[in-house]
């Protein structure tokens, strides 16, 4: 049954994404590594390199970290093990991956 309302909650915020997302595509040259991390550190890298912001939320829709990032790293060593939802805006562009800290 948990697995069933994780399923759905996925389906609802990728819906609710996608719909906010049509004003601008996705971001060119998006690449987010590690992942999964372990090292309680990510990067993120795009094609403009512009200042980027960074919104993670937990998998019931809370957002936990808001950042703004001028470089390609971000510290998440205060995040708890889990797999959240990455949210990065950059120019009018926007991207979601799913992240996994281990």
């Amino acid at each position: 049954m948990k697995q069933l309302y994780t399923v759905i909650f996925f389906l609802m915020v990728a819906v609710g994404f996608s719909q906010e997302s049509q004003q601008g595509g996705d971001i060119d040259g998006f690449k987010l590594y590690p992942n999964p991390t372990i090292s309680g550190k990510i990067y993120i890298t795009t094609a403009d390199n512009a200042p980027k912001t960074i919104h993670i939320f937990d998998v019931l829709g809370t957002q936990v970290l808001k950042a703004t990032i001028l470089g390609k790293e971000l510290d998440v060593s205060n995040l708890d093990k889990g797999v959240y939802i990455l949210r990065v805006l950059e120019k009018d562009n926007v991207a979601t991956r799913k992240l996994i800290i281990k």
